[in-house]
């Protein structure tokens, strides 16, 4: 499903992430473009963000990870409390006091947990309120925000409560029930305390027929009345069987009815069996398997394709029915009814992914575990209603006369585009047709609530945050520690002068963080009652403590700090060293960047811009400053500059560390030629020649030069001998240049 930029609630959605920092709860039923939501915000928004989801193969498909992996959840129940009394049998039960028993976050992770910015959770219908609740509980320590929410993190819920519930055996509801009037997420004590923006996508782009999506909405409701079963019943063919060709497919309350009919299909057709084995590497754990690991096939199967097209030409999409039309060792080609074209299909990879933060870029990137590789098919005679969420049909023989938990059969008819491809394999009673009542409850409960009365009052409390926090120093004191405190263990030339730097960098920061916090009384103050003098008291404070703050911060880290690296580059052993302090300086320079954007918050509130306007220039001009960096970093490691450019690649890579051996690498470029383009910038002042030449060579070399009188480099190294490279050579003899054309 494409973007539609007419979806009024999906652009409501993207406000609320973008410009609050409000939890909000995404909902819609089956066919309102979910999904699609959350790949754009991925790709859209500008926010560090994680996608997490209650099961492995909900998290590879949403392109996460799953709850427990992400934040070592133990597998039993959770408290919220501290535990007392006795659980008999179920000592897998944590609480409060020891959830943190068995996590084993590295300063990496407490790094990422910090810098997150907005938390996605996919599914969210399947994740229990315990669950929910044990995150929190996590977050508020390692964001140290024990007061907040989710240590205010901001979190958005992705899911239909309408479809799969989640899962709680009779044993531990027994225990659970004294803390949670239901399992549902909406129950948490977390979401009692701060509970989401209720945003609702109502377009529905699956079904096209008014009765039916009446039927399903009814369905869907616990409102299905006889008239309506009756309606249904209509599609009652117990004895039927497709036609070859048909394509249709039989959705299942049971795996071992799927595979039973596949198996059987897959038998009647004559031809050699062929397997095809996944290719799986790293750690890529087995719940998780996308696709079948071992794939069994014959020409004539009808599979069903599990991923969509990434091309610019979509030929095929996530459920889509097929035959395989031929199959060699190494092809496999498709066909589809009504379609001319056959599909030559090549195999698919799925990664399996972790978080990591990026200091130097400031980003949250995602680091391969492992990958699983295989053809992006399954058997599709027949799968179960569970593994069809999500999924779009044409054709579908439904046997859900025996579903077992609420909202399947709900999920199997919203599948279809239409009632005319349906066939009911088995009635469907009353029974079947279940709700849970709570969820009713909950979801009309916030409908009540007109979510565009509410944006304005919540861009404005992300205003006042955007502005506490950019005058908030804790992080960066903490990095500035964290820095000085490395130096015990690190191995740099000129050591001793270097902690006197790091050092006085820290206490800085820390003179710099008495006298912020002091300005943050002040907004405090000055916030709430700052629209009534029209901002002009807020204004004038905040431009000039932000004139204060950035001069500060210029002076006494950015230029010692740029100057430190400087000098550095010359040195031996200090390349480690010099992407730390590169690292370094790009937080401060955020910091400072912060500053400078809570400045311009308040000029434009002082002007009269209004919230969304304010908000929007913000987002634009954040993501303009990550696509600068991300143009900039493809630049120095693929592209082709143009002529003049390329010197200058070099030099931004020698300024972020990089020796020229290193350059030479990343640009597949020779050390001579490298070398050529720095040795350049020795005539334009931007390049010290003893960040090229170590010092007791510089005097040798420019000794020769003024002897021999030339500038052939041949002769000068015949004199100097091979400890000379012609690298060197050439460098020092434009500095003699510079120097002489200077005097």
């Amino acid at each position: 499903m494409s973007t539609d930029t007419n979806n009024a609630e999906f652009q409501l959605a993207v406000q609320f992430v973008n410009q609050t920092a409000r939890p909000i709860f995404l909902t819609g039923k089956a066919g309102t473009g979910k999904t699609t939501f959350l790949k754009y915000i991925r790709e859209n928004s500008f926010k560090k963000m994680a996608v997490v989801a209650p099961t492995g193969v909900a998290a590879i498909n949403a392109g996460g990870t799953t709850m427990h992996s992400f934040f070592q959840l133990p597998f039993g129940p959770f408290l919220p409390t501290a535990r007392t009394g006795w659980f008999g049998e179920q000592a897998n039960f944590s609480d409060v006091n020891s959830l943190f028993r068995n996590i084993r976050f590295n300063a990496s992770k407490r790094e990422l947990l910090q810098e997150l910015e907005l938390l996605i959770i996919d599914e969210i219908s399947m994740v229990r309120a315990d669950t929910l609740d044990a995150v929190d509980t996590i977050l508020r320590h390692f964001r140290k925000q024990p007061d907040l929410p989710f240590g205010g993190l901001q979190v958005l819920y992705i899911g239909d409560l309408y479809q799969l519930p989640p899962v709680v055996s009779n044993a531990e509801w027994d225990i659970l029930k004294a803390y949670y009037s239901s399992p549902f997420f909406f129950d948490a004590q977390v979401v009692k305390q701060a509970p989401p923006v209720y945003l609702e996508l109502k377009k529905i782009y699956r079904q096209k027929e008014g009765r039916f999506i009446e039927l399903l909405n009814n369905i869907r409701n616990n409102r299905a009345s006889w008239q309506d079963l009756e309606y249904l019943h209509d599609h009652y063919q117990p004895e039927f069987i497709p036609s070859k060709g048909d394509h249709y497919i039989t959705l299942t309350s049971h795996n071992a009815q799927a595979d039973g009919i596949n198996q059987e299909e897959l038998s009647k057709l004559r031809g050699r069996t062929q397997v095809f084995e996944a290719t799986v590497t790293g750690e890529f754990n087995d719940k998780a398997y996308p696709a079948e690991r071992t794939l069994t096939l014959k020409e004539g199967a009808q599979v069903m394709l599990i991923k969509n097209d990434k091309g610019e030409v979509r030929r095929y999409y996530n459920g889509k029915i097929g035959t395989i039309k031929k199959l060699t060792d190494d092809r496999l080609t498709l066909e589809f009814p009504d379609e001319p074209d056959e599909l030559v299909l090549e195999k698919e990879t799925w990664k399996n992914i972790r978080y990591a933060y990026n200091r130097e870029k400031d980003e949250i990137e995602e680091e391969e575990l492992g990958s699983f590789r295989q053809y992006p098919i399954r058997l599709a005679w027949a799968i179960t209603i569970h593994k069809s969420q999500g999924l779009t049909f044409d054709k579908a023989v439904i046997d859900a006369g025996a579903s077992f938990a609420p909202g399947q059969v709900y999920v199997a008819l919203s599948r279809l585009r239409g009632l005319d491809g349906l066939v009911l394999r088995s009635r469907i009673p009353p029974s079947s047709i279940s709700t849970d009542p709570r969820v009713v409850f909950y979801t009309k409960d916030r409908q009540a609530e007109a979510a565009e009365d509410q944006l304005e009052k919540e861009q404005l409390h992300f205003i006042g945050d955007t502005l506490r926090n950019a005058f908030q120093w804790l992080r960066l004191v903490e990095q500035l520690q964290d820095h000085y405190t490395g130096y015990a263990h690190r191995k740099i030339p000129e050591r001793e002068a270097a902690v006197l730097l790091g050092r006085k960098w820290l206490e800085s920061v820390q003179t710099q963080q008495e006298v912020a916090q002091k300005f943050s009384r002040q907004l405090e103050q000055l916030l709430p009652e700052a629209e009534n003098d029209g901002y002009r008291q807020l204004q004038q404070r905040t431009e000039a403590a932000a004139g204060y703050f950035t001069q500060l911060l210029e002076a006494e880290v950015i230029t010692p700090l740029q100057e430190h690296i400087s000098e550095l580059r010359a040195k031996q052993k200090a390349k480690k060293y010099l992407q730390e302090l590169q690292a370094l300086k790009g937080i401060v320079a955020r910091k400072k960047q912060q500053i400078e954007d809570a400045a311009k918050i308040v000029s434009g509130l002082q002007k009269g811009v209004d919230a969304t306007r304010l908000l929007s220039g913000m987002e634009n001009d954040r993501k303009t400053r990550q696509a600068t960096a991300d143009e900039a970093s493809v630049a120095l490691s693929t592209s082709r500059p143009q002529k003049g450019d390329t010197n200058r690649i070099s030099l931004q890579l020698h300024r972020e560390g990089c020796s020229v051996a290193e350059i030479a690498k990343r640009r597949g470029l020779t050390i001579s030629t490298v070398e050529g383009h720095l040795a350049s910038f020795i005539f334009t002042g931007e390049i010290d020649v003893k960040e090229l030449v170590a010092e007791h060579k510089i005097a040798l070399i420019l000794a020769v030069i003024k002897e021999l009188g030339g500038n052939a480099l041949g002769p000068i190294r015949g004199r100097l001998g091979d400890g000379y490279s012609f690298g060197e050579i050439r460098a020092v003899l434009n500095y003699f240049k510079y120097t002489s054309k200077a005097s």
